[in-house]
This record gives structure tokens, sequence and C-alpha cells, in this order.
């Protein structure tokens, strides 16, 4: 664990509660230099033996500012994160509160993460309370009404592809309780299929607690749920998909694509250009996928998310991801709806997929499409629009279904009259 040369300033104290229950509380003043001098700061909990349950209150005005929370046992390893999402969570030998990993406790010294993501001038005064041991109920984890059901939503599209491949319908990123989202996993596998999606990637932020549950949820609901972790920093977002172990924020974001490449994953960029989550970390390699078509891409006349592309990767895979947290915003699972051409319908054919480039994006499940089909473009249910490729080259698309010959490297777009970018492929 990253040693604490700077607890001095911080006031503890410890109160001897039911025997050898002890409770912890850590007290301070964050101020601008203190994020500076280090983002990420930890704070001792001491757990006896016989422990079954610690439960961590964080306290301060979150007008003034953001803490993220989280947690992680004597070995150092991973215990569970839930950002700036929650005020309190606990961990259990058999349950835990979304976000963290339920297991036995081990004795020692346990580390309270603090993550000083928004720090006013003025600082902001915390307190933090563990207590180990006191046996407390996980907070419930509800859908409310509207998430969804599954098996209403409109019949998939069968769409031009090469033989032996089939075109899935999906999303790469959603988020549920596991984090900062308001729906369980059954629910959000329910409304993704409700919305006409074969799979749907749930990247929970800094966290995989959720991953246990997808398999189930996803037969459940009729959908392929795709294991996926946002990494995420107060400079950038990655998405790492596929059943990898969990990747650590804290590093270099090089380091997150070593560690994605050896568990035989894929990184994919997040929102590059999005507002105070936009991408920027310098990086020495280069992420497979790029999630250019976020749903924050509101005008799609701006053609900055393309420029970027074409200068940090130009062969970087395009996909698309809506960033679904709630029932409250615009947001839904499938705006922007990411294709990818698999051999078998399957979490692993959606990753090769991925990987060799056999990927469209969308607006929307029943919006026009350009995909790759045969060593052709095919621009489907676009009749009027234009081919547009790097160059600046202009095709108008007649028909319902429209094929080309083209070549060149990608990507491809299609555009309407006014210069929207209607539909994307690598």
């Amino acid at each position: 664990m990253r040693a604490n040369h700077w607890l001095s300033a911080v006031r503890t104290h410890r109160t001897a509660e039911r025997g050898d229950r002890v409770s912890t509380v850590h007290r301070g003043v964050w101020r601008p230099e203190d994020r500076a001098a280090a983002p990420y700061r930890y704070l001792p909990v001491d757990v006896p033996a016989g422990v079954r349950t610690l439960r961590v209150e964080l306290d301060y005005d979150r007008s003034a500012g953001v803490l993220d929370l989280g947690c992680f046992d004597p070995s150092g390893a991973f215990r569970g994160y839930s950002g700036g999402a929650r005020e309190s969570f606990v961990v259990g030998e058999s349950v835990a509160t979304p976000g963290y990993l339920p297991g036995p406790l081990p004795v020692g010294t346990w580390q309270v993460l603090l993550g000083l993501h928004r720090v006013p001038a003025d600082g902001v005064a915390w307190r933090i309370t563990a207590e180990p041991g006191v046996s407390l109920p996980v907070p419930a984890a509800t859908a409310p009404d509207g998430a969804g059901t599954a098996g209403t939503g409109p019949r998939r599209r069968m769409l031009p592809a090469s033989p032996g491949f089939t075109w899935l319908a999906g999303d790469l990123h959603a988020h549920t309780v596991h984090s900062d989202g308001s729906l369980t996993v059954p629910a959000l596998a329910a409304l993704a299929a409700g919305a006409g999606l074969d799979f749907l990637a749930v990247t929970d932020h800094n966290t995989v607690s959720h991953h246990p549950e997808l398999a189930a949820a996803g037969a459940a609901a009729g959908i392929l749920l795709v294991p996926g972790q946002e990494v995420t920093t107060g400079r950038g977002h990655a998405n790492a998909f596929g059943a990898l172990d969990w990747v650590d924020f804290r590093d270099r974001p090089d380091a997150w694509l070593s560690t994605v490449d050896a568990g035989g994953g894929l990184l994919s960029v997040n929102h590059p250009l999005g507002g105070d989550c936009a991408w920027l970390m310098p990086m020495t390699g280069r992420p497979p996928l790029a999630e250019v078509w976020h749903s924050g891409w509101w005008d799609r006349t701006w053609g900055a998310p393309l420029a970027w592309l074409l200068a940090w990767a130009p062969g970087a895979v395009p996909v698309g991801g809506s960033d679904f947290h709630t029932m409250d915003g615009p947001e839904r699972p499938g705006l922007p709806t990411t294709w990818v051409a698999v051999a078998e319908p399957s979490v692993a054919g959606i990753l090769d997929g991925l990987r060799a480039g056999r990927v469209a994006v969308s607006a929307a499940p029943d919006a026009p499409v350009l995909l790759r089909a045969d060593d052709r473009l095919v621009a489907v249910d676009a009749d009027g629009t234009l081919l547009v490729d790097v160059e600046g080259r202009r095709r108008p698309v007649r028909g319902g279904v429209a094929r080309f010959h083209v070549s060149g490297a990608g990507p491809f777009w299609l555009e309407d009259a006014k210069a929207q970018v209607l539909a994307l492929t690598a």
C-alpha cells in the first residue's frame, strides 16, 4: 500500500465499543495543495480477529466539493470503490454494498481510500468513521418504475454480412447501482433488451463487483452482457472490456493498456471531448478502441470527434456508447448503437469482432447504418444521404441498400444535407 507520510496532518481517534470492537474516526480539511501533492489518500483502519463486517461513513459538504471513496484490505487487494456516488459502504463476509466485494475480512490494517476529485480554493472539511464488526444491512438496490421489460423491444434487424458472420446490435457503455447508476444489473439488462439490443457492456466505475451478476441477468433478459469496467480518473476515462481482474485506476494509462492486453481484453478511450470528463492523459501506446460516438455528441455537425480520432490514432476502431446512468436523463441504451459482426453470438465473439474492427455505429438500432460486407461498404436505410471518406470525398447514397467499392483506410461515415453524421464505420 502506498505510504501515508501526510497522516500527521489528519486528526484521528479511536473509541472502544462493545468489547474489542473499535470505532476509528479520521477528520481534517483537504485543500487544493493537498490534491496537487497526491490526489489519492489512505486512512488506516485496524480490523481485529473475528470481525465479519466493516462499515465506513464519509461526511462532508457535498455542495463544496467531491471526494471519492474506496477500500483496500491489509494485503493491498482491492475491496471496492464507489467514487463520489455514496456516503457509506459495508464490506462483509457474504454481502457488500454494490461496488464493493464481499469475502473474508483479513486481520490487520485496512486502508480507506479518499480521492480528492474536486477540492475548492477554501478547502473541504471531512470526516471518516469506520466501524469493524458491526453487522448492518447492505442498502437494497431496486429498479424504479419504467426500467423496462425483457422481450418488449423491436424486432432485430438482419443486416448484410460477410459469409459466416452476423451483425449484433449493442451498447458499449452503461452503469448500474454498482457505481453511480440507478438500475440493478437485471433491470438494466431488461431495459437494453427491450430497446432491441443483442448485447450490452456493463462498465461501472473502477469496480468489478457487478461481474458475477452478468451471466444470469443476461440470460434472464435474453441479452449478452459483456463484462466491463470504466477506469475513471479526473483526467480521463477508459473502458476495459472482458472478464478481467480489477484495473488499477491509480496507475498510468499505459499500465492500464498493458494490464488489459495481458488479460485478453480490450481498452477504449471514452468520450475524449466530454467536457470535464475529456481525455487529458498522455500515452505512449494507443488503445485499440475509441469511443468517438458518445451520447454527449449532441450536435453531430460538429466534426471535432472525428478530427480527434484521426489525430489520436487513425487506426483505432471507432465505437459508440450511451453512457446510460439513470432513467431521469435523456440517455438510453442503444443511443447510439454499436454493431459488431460476430462469428458466434457470445461475449467472446463480440470481443473478437471488436478486435478485428468489424464494427459500425448508428444513432439508434433502427437508424441508417454504414457497414462492411463482402469487401464493400454497404449503406442500409440511408437513401438520400452522402458517403464521406477521410479525404472529404462525398458520394450520394441511392436506395434502401447501397453498395460501394472503396479504397484506402477508414473511417467512413454517412452525412445528411446539413453535414450531420448519421452513421460511422471503421
